[in-house]
């Protein structure tokens, strides 16, 4: 086959604050830091700023090229904390990062007001992860200037899979995303959309999201694409084994892998140095071969 040419100009790119990432050459890696007693995988381990910020460091020496801050957990069952709760957890890690990284810092949160103080703080990334069109986190994003991953999320835990299809219900929901945010004022290089694998599916619904993954954008050609299946459910489930979340490293890259060779331009990881490794290969392989 021919090597395509790769134009800077032809690629999607995200842009967030007085910055922007062009996407598609290589895959970029957002690091997972929870700075949550409850997370699903790592719940507890850099609540105390200093570990926090230890931990981020370490992401961007590993290759992360973004930061993502999680002050509330989002695995099934976890109990919703307040935005004022949610703020004390991502308030003092903000402060200590500031001036001490050079990647862009994502907070998770779906509490726009959680969102606007922490842009003001100095993250310039909103990671929605509430799958909700009307919560005025657009709104917070155009204000700002801040970037806004968009994420679908079925409404129970095994809402989309077996008897929906996947592919139809995410690219619906992804094409009203794009339209609000439009109405919002937000352009759509300020916009990311993720796929919300393990959040409202079950395992054919994430794995049918993944094998598929190009059919999401197909309208939607240079839109940013971030998938995050790190240490999920689906991993265990497609191995007939409940290893705890720590130990699915080598299924993380599996899927992970398919994805970035199916299109997804970011990863969200909590294993940086490995996803680094693998997306490497895998860049080098589309660049050379296809």
């Amino acid at each position: 086959m021919l090597k395509q040419q790769l134009r800077s100009d032809d690629m999607p790119f995200f842009r967030f604050g007085k910055d922007s990432m062009v996407l598609g050459k290589q895959t970029k890696i957002m690091g997972i830091l929870n700075v949550t007693p409850d997370s699903f995988s790592d719940g507890g381990k850099y609540n105390d700023s200093e570990a926090a910020v230890s931990h981020a460091l370490a992401m961007v020496q590993d290759g992360a090229d973004i930061i993502d801050i999680g002050a509330q957990s989002t695995r099934p069952g976890h109990i919703p904390v307040t935005p004022e709760q949610e703020w004390k957890r991502l308030c003092p890690i903000l402060s200590a990062l500031k001036g001490r990284i050079t990647v862009p810092i994502s907070v998770d949160t779906f509490y726009p007001e959680v969102a606007t103080a922490a842009i003001s703080a100095g993250a310039s990334i909103i990671n929605d992860v509430s799958g909700s069109l009307e919560n005025g986190m657009p709104e917070v994003a155009a204000k700002t200037g801040a970037g806004l991953i968009m994420m679908h999320a079925g409404e129970g835990a095994d809402d989309v899979g077996h008897h929906t299809d996947a592919i139809k219900t995410v690219r619906s929901y992804f094409k009203q995303a794009i339209v609000r945010a439009a109405n919002a004022g937000l352009p759509i290089e300020r916009v990311c959309l993720d796929p919300g694998i393990g959040f409202g599916k079950d395992r054919r619904g994430d794995l049918q999201l993944v094998a598929r993954l190009p059919e999401l954008l197909y309208d939607l050609p240079q839109t940013a694409l971030l998938v995050g299946a790190s240490r999920k459910r689906v991993i265990a489930s497609c191995c007939n084994v409940e290893t705890p979340p720590d130990q699915r490293l080598a299924g993380t890259i599996a899927i992970h892998s398919i994805a970035v060779w199916n299109g997804a331009h970011i990863l969200r990881v909590h294993d940086v140095a490995e996803a680094v490794q693998a997306v490497r290969v895998i860049d080098s392989l589309r660049q050379q071969f296809v």
